[in-house]
């Protein structure tokens, strides 16, 4: 096969020339890729804080601050029964209600810091403090956002920024 190629100047010939293809060769040797497992395939591991997190440790984190029982079983996502039936027996919370109980107690460590004491937060919270993104509530407690934007509010309030 050949073409003409127009330049500014003259006029040029060139040819093409075709190569022979080859059908790809399979070794029959490897038949299957051979990777390595993806690490978000293993199942998730529970943390052994949160995996045996037992009434007790709940305890000594609920004695820390004036929350009753129904404030706590709000937080936590369970019924009062059921906090009831773990303190009869000391019983062990689910990962997900220990995980949140450890992440209450961040907020608790956090406004006492700030506070200075466990009644002041307690009073504070109650209060629908204002923030930049609308007020915070007691029930902010029971979500992640909610959390979170009660530990922004508390560190700007430790660094001096109260809005």
């Amino acid at each position: 096969m050949s073409y003409i190629v127009a330049s500014n100047v003259r006029y040029m010939k060139k040819s093409i020339v075709k190569k022979k293809t080859v059908a790809y060769k399979v070794n029959s040797a490897v038949s299957k890729a051979e990777e390595p497992i993806a690490p978000y395939y293993r199942s998730v591991k529970v943390i052994p804080a949160v995996k045996d997190f037992t009434y007790n440790e709940f305890k000594k984190i609920a004695e820390k601050v004036p929350f009753t029982q129904a404030e706590w079983a709000a937080i936590l996502h369970v019924s009062e029964r059921t906090l009831q039936r773990y303190a009869k027996n000391n019983g062990v919370f689910a990962p997900i209600n220990a995980e949140r109980a450890m992440q209450i107690a961040t907020v608790i460590k956090e406004g006492i810091t700030t506070f200075g004491n466990a009644d002041l937060f307690y009073n504070w919270i109650k209060r629908n403090p204002y923030m930049l993104g609308g007020n915070l509530s007691f029930e902010s407690l029971t979500t992640n956002e909610g959390i979170q934007k009660i530990l922004t509010q508390l560190g700007r309030i430790q660094h001096g920024i109260f809005a």
